[in-house]
């Protein structure tokens, strides 16, 4: 049995033409539940079925401000609240749905999983003055760069106002400092008016440890399992049912009224459901409904800690039904490669080989043994296509969870990430970039908070030193709660006349050029898709082949200079695509020397030491 409703929110304070609103609450163990409005009578909610509160409230507007009173003894906000203007401790906001929908483009076709080039960012770093508005100004960069989806980090309602939004404990609600939800429906509009999709964070494992009042209501969580947060959010165990229609209804929310393109959704491992059906493959169900009944082209994208291909199987296979999967480890083989670094998870990876079973299989740990996690770890990818997996170079995890928050132009060279971002761009799998690595941004992006409670702000620090106490010789990590912290995080815009970042922009966009023009490039089958060890430890050659077309990338992770013989090409005649080494790119070679040339009895591809080249050929 479905409690949700494809058609509209059934939780929360409701609006509905012609009708007085409706209030709907979960609070299974409440003996009374009186909605509380600011200047205004309160009303009593009627107990229903399966642990439900409901009560009609004429007179109720958008605007005013209410509180539910449990049992007589305390009010609290609403657990679906749609805005918290003064705060998570404060009175919740009503919002009319309704109008949040009309300000949607509603000629806005959708994008393909398949055509995604992904960007992410977050709202409160992304601009000075960390606002959807401001974000607004930005679009036309995004634009010209050519990439075609953003990907937000939460901005479900949190504690204060500096926060990476995984502390949220309002899911509903979206965070006032970044301009509440009206700024950010609009936000989403002119995305869509530029032809950029939006896919939105969200967590559905765990709630943040300031200002949830959750539990006061029903038992949304369960000791039967722990997360890394605490206890697990029910999903399987009694009353769970009004739990999992919470998130549903969440995720309904986005996509169908705020029309949100995609969620992505956060540490779906940590999501404990041994139920006879997992939630995630109820929410897969009710995503293809709302496809469905509107024609849309909504998705999901899952990050997992687990190499496991259930995640991304079609229902009908018996999948979980995930359309795509954050896939770390094509990051972390190429990561380990490059930077030399062997901590922590790293461990298992820093040879050429992993990173070529990366490129061939989108895993590296397929149930072989891994030694960082001391056991066979992982499942075959099997014949799940390209846009499956998602794959980065850099992103807020694998920046932010480093003690002093580098991106990777602060811990490689020049050409060292020229090579980096090509071998993301001729991958077979959908590309994400992590905002400013377009112009090879310098600035940390730290760890930051900003809670209200100082004993939480003091456990933060403790935990923080506690997590990098073997890098104690790098210094102290910096205050989570500072505002410096947080300043530093943000873009540098002003970088324009700076030829280095010019460079990595012009290549940058070249790059998402030649990913969008070749049709080898776009996800799909990978049968077509070799990756190999050209040169031992040294060089990988990648080739796609369709018909009469070969697109092939040659990639020189060594500090020598290499040429390596392709005889199968001696008969067809090779088009340089782009050659990372070269001066248009801020090499030091030639605009006008071709790396590829016949020498009367095979084709020979020449690279200088951290470069790539991609050319295509197609046969006689």
């Amino acid at each position: 049995m479905h409690l949700y409703n494809t058609e509209h929110r059934q939780v929360g304070v409701n609006f509905y033409s012609g009708k007085s609103p409706l209030v709907r609450v979960f609070a299974p163990h409440v003996s009374k539940l009186i909605i509380e409005i600011e200047g205004k009578n309160a009303i009593p909610l009627r107990k229903q079925a399966y642990g439900y509160w409901q009560a009609k409230c004429p007179g109720l507007k958008p605007g005013d401000r209410y509180l539910f009173n449990i049992d007589g003894k305390h009010a609290l906000p609403d657990p679906a609240s749609l805005s918290q203007p003064s705060g998570v401790h404060q009175a919740s906001e009503c919002v009319d749905l309704n109008e949040i929908r009309k300000i949607r483009d509603n000629s806005w076709p959708g994008i393909s999983t398949s055509d995604l080039i992904i960007y992410e960012l977050h709202a409160g770093t992304f601009t000075p003055e960390g606002t959807f508005k401001a974000m607004l100004e930005k679009l036309g960069h995004l634009k010209d760069l050519g990439v075609n989806a953003l990907n937000i980090m939460p901005v479900a309602s949190f504690p204060g106002t500096r926060n990476w939004g995984y502390d949220g404990v309002f899911p509903f609600a979206v965070q006032h400092s970044y301009g509440g939800p009206v700024d950010f429906a609009r936000l989403i509009k002119a995305c869509h008016q530029k032809g950029i999709a939006v896919i939105l964070d969200v967590v559905y494992n765990h709630f943040g440890p300031e200002g949830n009042c959750l539990n006061e209501y029903a038992p949304y969580f369960t000791n039967k399992y722990k997360t890394p947060w605490g206890h697990a959010i029910n999903f399987d165990d009694a009353w769970s049912h009004g739990v999992r229609q919470y998130f549903l209804e969440n995720a309904l929310m986005w996509l169908r009224d705020f029309h949100i393109d995609g969620l992505r959704l956060d540490a779906v491992h940590a999501i404990k459901d041994f139920g006879p059906k997992h939630f995630l493959q109820e929410l897969s169900e009710a995503v293809q409904k709302l496809n469905d009944a509107t024609g849309a082209k909504h998705f999901l994208i899952g990050e997992c800690d687990l190499k496991d291909v259930r995640f991304v199987t079609p229902l009908s296979e018996g999948g979980y039904g995930l359309n795509a999967q954050w896939c770390d480890e094509w990051h972390h083989a190429l990561h380990a490669l490059m930077t030399g670094d062997r901590k922590g998870y790293y461990s298992d990876f820093g040879k050429l080989e992993h990173l070529v079973k990366a490129f061939n299989h989108a895993y590296v740990y397929t149930g072989n043994y891994s030694a960082h996690r001391k056991k066979f770890f992982g499942t075959p990818s099997g014949n799940q296509p390209g846009q499956r997996f998602a794959v980065f170079t850099q992103n807020h995890d694998q920046v932010g969870n480093r003690m002093l928050g580098e991106r990777l132009s602060s811990l490689v060279d020049f050409e060292s990430l020229k090579l980096a971002a090509g071998a993301m761009f001729v991958s077979p799998f959908i590309p994400m970039l992590f905002m400013g690595e377009e112009y090879a941004e310098e600035n940390p992006f730290l760890y930051f908070v900003s809670h209200g409670d100082q004993r939480l702000l003091e456990q933060v620090k403790k935990g923080r030193k506690r997590e990098f106490r073997e890098f104690i010789h790098h210094g102290t990590p910096p205050d989570p709660a500072s505002v410096k912290s947080f300043e530093q995080s943000r873009l540098r815009w002003d970088w324009q006349g700076q030829s280095t970042k010019q460079h990595m922009l012009l290549y940058y966009k070249k790059l998402i050029a030649i990913r969008k023009e070749q049709k080898l490039l776009k996800p799909g089958n990978r049968d077509n898709t070799l990756a190999y060890e050209a040169v031992k430890d040294t060089a990988i050659m990648l080739s796609k082949t369709d018909g009469n077309e070969q697109l092939m990338a040659l990639m020189n992770f060594s500090d020598e200079k290499v040429t390596v013989e392709i005889p199968e090409l001696l008969h067809n005649d090779p088009e340089l695509l782009i050659y990372s080494a070269h001066q248009q790119w801020g090499g030091t070679i030639s605009n006008n020397k071709i790396p590829i040339v016949k020498n009367g009895h095979a084709v020979v591809a020449e690279t200088e030491k951290k470069s790539i080249l991609i050319a295509k050929t197609r046969k006689k």
